[in-house]
């Protein structure tokens, strides 16, 4: 699923095949068949994020603060002046383990993923999603029964999720998270992307996204030409 995750990632920003509708056809299969999730709501999010990384309220992926985090320098300080605390912030770095990569896909992503098609009346992505489950229930409900296969699931989603919040995280937090400051395109993905050791272990982990400068900065180049 990960590595399925990867994928999908390569598909949606067309950068596998010369054709964009080639990339959009082979992206609904594999994140929709192979993923259960449906490519519109990767799509929403995703582009949302390399138009804006790292600034408040318009990057997804930085817009779980203040319930459980306090991101980068500027909001911690506006929390303190506010006397705003919903969380121990000062601890987060002992129950980021805890909240965080473990939590993410089998406790938000997977019921959003259907109040996102369905509010948005996205029937195909939906019918791509049933049929993962379809095809999943089918394999393995003669081998572990009904709550065998929902426990299967669980486990699959967790150690998925652990997975992704990692390699996700490792390359974006670290750096200048802050509101948008309208600076210029390239300075804006510079100062929030950084790069992982590469290493053969490291490629395959990431999905080569421990190149993450290199993909901000052309998010349409195939992923194996990162390193040159």
């Amino acid at each position: 699923q990960a590595q399925a995750g990867w994928l999908q990632h390569d598909f949606g920003h067309l950068s596998v095949f010369s054709k964009s509708r080639w990339n959009h056809w082979v992206h609904k299969f594999v994140i929709g068949h192979l993923k259960g999730a449906p490519a519109s709501w990767w799509n929403h999010l995703h582009f949302q994020h390399h138009a804006k990384p790292n600034c408040f309220r318009k990057d997804p992926d930085v817009n779980m603060h203040p319930l459980f985090f306090a991101l980068g320098k500027t909001l911690s300080v506006e929390l303190g002046i506010q006397k705003k605390k919903f969380m121990p912030y000062n601890h987060q770095h002992k129950y980021f383990f805890i909240i965080g990569p473990p939590a993410l896909v089998p406790l938000y992503f997977q019921w959003y993923i259907f109040y996102f098609v369905v509010q948005r009346k996205q029937w195909v992505d939906l019918a791509w999603m049933l049929t993962f489950y379809i095809r999943f229930f089918l394999t393995y409900l003669p081998l572990l029964g009904v709550t065998g296969i929902l426990g299967l699931h669980l486990l699959v989603r967790f150690i998925e999720s652990n997975w992704f919040v990692w390699t996700t995280q490792m390359n974006h937090i670290p750096m200048h998270i802050d509101y948008d400051k309208n600076v210029d395109w390239f300075s804006t993905q510079l100062q929030a992307t950084c790069n992982v050791h590469q290493s053969f272990f490291n490629d395959w982990f990431s999905g080569h996204l421990n190149f993450q400068i290199e993909h901000h900065l052309f998010p349409t180049m195939p992923r194996h030409n990162y390193w040159k």
